[in-house]
């Protein structure tokens, strides 16, 4: 059986996949935008200007989609 995620919404369902599940795992309600791009860069010893702009598409796309709240 494969492994897959999938971020649950009212009346839908979104399949995400590994680097969103990442992502989504950070979204607390108390962090924001640029402390989970900080945890990230830090959990992949990557530069932060190279998941940022990722990040907060990402983010943003799902407040759109009320998926989340700000």
């Amino acid at each position: 059986m494969r492994s897959r995620h999938v971020l649950l919404a009212p009346e839908r369902a979104f399949d995400i996949d590994e680097t969103a599940a990442t992502v989504l795992e950070l979204v607390d309600g108390t962090r924001t935008c640029g402390e989970i791009v900080d945890a990230l860069a830090a959990r992949y010893d990557e530069k932060r200007e190279v998941i940022a702009d990722d990040v907060r598409d990402m983010i943003g796309d799902l407040i759109a989609r009320r998926v989340i709240e700000r």
